[in-house]
């Protein structure tokens, strides 16, 4: 250790007392000497005081309409090319029916993002919101990253500010946190060069937050980058959630090599995924939420993490394509009845949400949020 390093008993005491921990102590977390069950004993604290036990989950369904996309990212799985046999673009009546099928699952929110389509152009996006809302208003539309916002604005050269103000009209209601990747140029440039930088996805989260729409935020760790990387984009989340409070969770997302340009890389091991978690939970004091999101992290993970700082575990996530398509092993869909399970096991309390961490109480076919 050097001198001026912290040393885990500061960093107890901080966190005991309610102090936000700096970027060395959580530096100094990632090391792999400093015990990872003890980082964890801290993360469930912070947890404890945000959510009691309760962990939220919802019922939702994915929708990628095309993985046609311009950027061909060196971390990516899912995109093609035009002449690629494994490409598509689903026509209007495939998407309305994936609406359809959402509601028919009592689906509350279907999660909307995809490639950055060659040829098509922002109508066709908005159009997308546009169909869904107006065939099916219930349904929660949370569509579009800022990497496809940015890309909005810069095709059409309208301001971001307007083309959000469009997609809310159109019924946009939330935006997710992908695209974020991991926030340091140097790193960008080897894994999504082409790819919105960091000032332009945090710009569009920022401009999102401003107009009152709510965002969540993701940091995929696990393959060119170190603890540094990850404490800097930690970093930069928080500073901006103390300007705007518009994040609503974090999503640590464990990078999955197979059929990427990386697929000589390693699969980050479940203690990294945990120690993650764990960090994010204490460096991000000012987001109610992290969330495991089992599709990435594996459904056992997902629920160890449950006891390192997570308090969400995402949904049913109905017809997942990305991280499946980078060898995700995870199942396609998890019922609600497992979802549940998977939480009591751990030893705490499941809780149906909304988007927005509304609660949902259901009673048979119909559902209605507590506000």
């Amino acid at each position: 250790m050097a001198p001026g390093d912290p040393t885990f008993d500061e960093i107890r005491g901080k966190v005991e007392a309610g102090e936000r921990i700096s970027s060395a102590d959580g530096m100094y977390l990632f090391r792999p000497e400093v015990d990872l069950h003890a980082v964890g004993e801290l993360a469930d604290l912070v947890r404890r005081r945000k959510n009691g036990d309760v962990v939220y989950y919802n019922i939702n369904a994915h929708l990628n309409p095309t993985n046609l996309c311009i950027y061909h990212c060196s971390l990516c799985a899912y995109s093609c090319d035009e002449d690629d046999p494994r490409g598509y673009t689903l026509s209007r009546d495939e998407i309305l029916a994936r609406g359809q099928e959402a509601m028919d699952e009592g689906c509350t929110e279907l999660h909307v993002v995809g490639g950055i389509h060659p040829h098509k152009e922002f109508d066709w996006y908005l159009g997308i919101i546009r169909d869904l809302h107006e065939a099916f208003p219930r349904l929660h539309l949370k569509a579009w990253t800022a990497t496809e916002i940015a890309w909005f604005a810069q095709s059409t050269k309208r301001p971001i500010r307007i083309i959000l103000e469009e997609l809310v009209r159109a019924g946009l209601g939330s935006l997710p946190g992908g695209g974020a990747e991991i926030f340091d140029p140097q790193v960008r440039n080897e894994i999504c060069p082409r790819k919105a930088d960091a000032r332009t996805w945090l710009g569009v989260h920022r401009a999102a937050h401003e107009m009152g729409l709510r965002s969540n935020a993701t940091m995929l760790y696990g393959h060119l980058e170190n603890a540094d990387h990850r404490i800097d984009h930690l970093t930069q989340l928080r500073l901006l959630q103390d300007v705007t409070g518009g994040f609503m969770t974090f999503v640590p997302l464990s990078f999955h090599p197979e059929n990427t340009r990386f697929a000589h890389l390693p699969k980050p091991s479940p203690m990294l995924d945990l120690r993650t978690m764990a960090i994010s939970r204490l460096m991000l004091d000012n987001f109610d939420h992290i969330k495991a999101y089992w599709i990435s992290l594996g459904v056992n993970t997902s629920q160890a993490a449950l006891a390192y700082g997570a308090d969400d575990i995402d949904g049913t996530v109905r017809h997942e394509e990305i991280h499946h398509t980078a060898g995700a092993d995870a199942p396609e869909v998890l019922g609600v009845e497992k979802l549940r399970s998977l939480i009591t096991e751990a030893g705490r309390e499941p809780v149906e949400r909304d988007t927005v961490y509304r609660r949902v109480k259901r009673n048979g076919a119909n559902w209605e949020v507590e506000e």
